[in-house]
């Protein structure tokens, strides 16, 4: 009689034991297929149809969890959220700007980048904020900011480098999240600056999609920490304001993070 196990899961290579078991060896080798068939089939009926592991609990790891943050962005205080229309035609600007970046990124990134231009290695967090942003905002002193503006010339190491297309279209995805994720870093503990925008601006217009999870991750970050700090804003006339919806809305409207999405406030009240 079969047993049950051999009911749900008949053989796929029927053995014939033969009239000669007694001449089969288990311990040599197989003299032929049909011995090593033999053997297999003989080793599996000594296996147990179950079988439970026994696990000492004391040497389990202690389990690793995974926070991860879904919450929305602050509500925009009345009078600051922009309009759908407005949001709609940055979305616009937006795309048609990263489609002009995809399509002339071969003929950027093969100009010659000008002498004074060094740009930080991968994992150079500290160079990147100062190449990004400059010394003057990065070091946080005033002396710098007023030798930049007297001098003859533009001091890039101090006032920071601009996106240029040269410059943005040698990076790959790699650099690009790694430069979003230093930046916003930087931004979790500081204010806004114009140099920031910019840049947060040209590496969202670099980033492709779909987006990896520490991109996803990343993004919904910033737009987080734009809402808030428009949310301590006093006055809509506030310079920071315009800089600050943009990147919100390209976060919830272009890359899809609806929920972070700023409601137009006619909507809300219908």
């Amino acid at each position: 009689m079969k047993s049950d196990m051999e009911e749900l899961m008949p053989r796929l290579l029927p053995v014939d034991l033969g009239e000669n078991t007694g001449e089969f060896s288990v311990t040599g080798p197989p003299r032929n297929p049909q011995e090593y068939l033999r053997q297999v089939h003989l080793e599996a009926s000594l296996c147990p149809d179950v079988v439970v592991a026994e696990i000492d609990p004391k040497k389990l790891k202690k389990k690793q969890t995974v926070n991860v943050s879904v919450a929305g962005c602050p509500a925009a205080p009345v009078g600051f959220s922009p309009s759908l229309s407005w949001q709609q035609q940055q979305v616009c600007n937006f795309s048609d700007m990263r489609q002009r970046i995809t399509k002339n990124r071969i003929h950027w990134r093969n100009q010659t980048l000008d002498e004074n231009v060094t740009m930080p290695k991968v994992t150079d967090e500290d160079g990147w904020r100062r190449f990004c942003l400059g010394e003057t905002v990065h070091l946080e002193t005033s002396s710098c900011h007023t030798e930049a503006e007297t001098g003859p010339g533009i001091d890039y190491n101090k006032v920071g480098f601009p996106p240029f297309l040269t410059i943005v279209s040698r990076l790959n995805q790699t650099t690009v999240l790694t430069v979003l994720e230093i930046l916003i870093g930087w931004f979790e503990e500081h204010a806004f600056v114009p140099q920031l925008g910019l840049w947060m601006y040209s590496l969202l217009a670099c980033l492709e999609k779909p987006l990896l999870p520490e991109a996803h991750s990343s993004i919904r970050q910033l737009a987080r920490r734009c809402a808030q700090l428009r949310s301590t804003l006093e006055s809509e006339m506030d310079e920071t304001l315009p800089a600050l919806n943009l990147l919100i809305c390209l976060v919830a409207r272009y890359f899809e993070q609806n929920d972070l999405a700023d409601q137009p406030e006619d909507e809300s009240q219908d």
